[in-house]
């Protein structure tokens, strides 16, 4: 209960520093606009204070948090995972473990390693640093940038646009590789990881879609409606992502939903959260039949 009101203060406040009516686009040109700035810098120190400085720089005045470790723990229930979560590294263990993480990986030697073994061992840095989960937001992007300025002190010339073009898949892949369910015989895998990685450093042509990443996808399962939808949810924005941890596994209405986001303006969140949440099919009415239905509320989609 304490973590839950820490985690309700924190959207009060984001709602509190919001201009009533602020576009939540703007917000995403904004980090956007930062990314590009941080990328065409040639700064760059190989340190648990360098991924907070990049949080700091990323979200500075976007988030009462930036560039600092979350206080609580948590859990985020997974589209892929049928609503599961990951286990994320407990908020009293973060600085230990990053700074472990980073020792070990400092101490390694890529001498005589294949180019693909090198590449295998990179994304096995990246996936543990994301699955400590840092940060209270924006864990992901800062992620993904780090990931970008590590790779360049390596040699690697990369840069955001295959992280934005396929961010959806980046999260879940990321997720993937830090899930286990031994009852059920959910492994964790990286298979889907090295194919991003793959794609970005060894000029592989992997098909990144997201349905593929669901723990009961099966290949001869996929239909016509399922690649049509995969086209939606190749698309799901950390909005989307966000309206479904606060939706979890209750039935909401919009003011609900808006208020666990701390949002204010109705048109954005229709545009940037419910609407793309709906037409992906992660989300459903409780009331199909009756869209505008002063009763509506919402669930995850079956």
């Amino acid at each position: 209960m304490r973590a839950q009101s820490r985690i309700q203060s924190y959207y009060e406040e984001r709602a509190d520093r919001r201009e009533a009516g602020a576009e939540d686009t703007q917000e995403g040109d904004v980090v956007s606009s930062r990314i590009a700035q941080l990328l065409g810098e040639r700064a760059f120190t190989f340190s648990p204070a360098q991924l907070r400085a990049i949080h700091r720089r990323l979200f500075d005045g976007l988030l009462a948090t930036a560039g600092e470790y979350r206080p609580y723990n948590i859990t985020k229930k997974g589209w892929v995972l049928k609503g599961d979560t990951v286990f994320y590294a407990s908020a009293d263990s973060i600085e230990t473990t990053l700074d472990y993480d980073f020792s070990q990986e400092r101490g390694f030697t890529y001498r005589g390693l294949t180019k693909e073994q090198s590449v295998r061992h990179i994304a096995s840095f990246i996936s543990d640093v994301w699955q400590i989960h840092p940060f209270c937001e924006g864990n992901t992007r800062t992620t993904a940038v780090f990931a970008i300025k590590y790779l360049g002190s390596l040699g690697y010339e990369v840069d955001n646009k295959p992280f934005k073009a396929h961010s959806w898949y980046f999260r879940n892949a990321l997720v993937r590789a830090n899930y286990e369910n031994l009852e059920t015989g959910i492994h964790a895998t990286r298979q889907y990881l090295d194919r991003f990685f793959d794609n970005l450093l060894l000029g592989g042509h992997h098909e990144l879609k997201n349905r593929y990443l669901h723990v009961d996808w099966q290949e001869e399962a996929i239909t016509s409606s399922t690649a049509a939808t995969d086209q939606v949810t190749d698309q799901v924005t950390d909005q989307v992502t966000a309206l479904l941890d606060v939706l979890g596994d209750s039935e909401l209405s919009a003011v609900e939903i808006m208020t666990g986001l701390g949002l204010s303006h109705r048109p954005t969140f229709r545009q940037n959260y419910l609407n793309p949440a709906l037409e992906a099919g992660l989300v459903e009415r409780t009331i199909p039949d009756k869209p505008t239905s002063r009763l509506q509320k919402y669930r995850r989609g079956a």
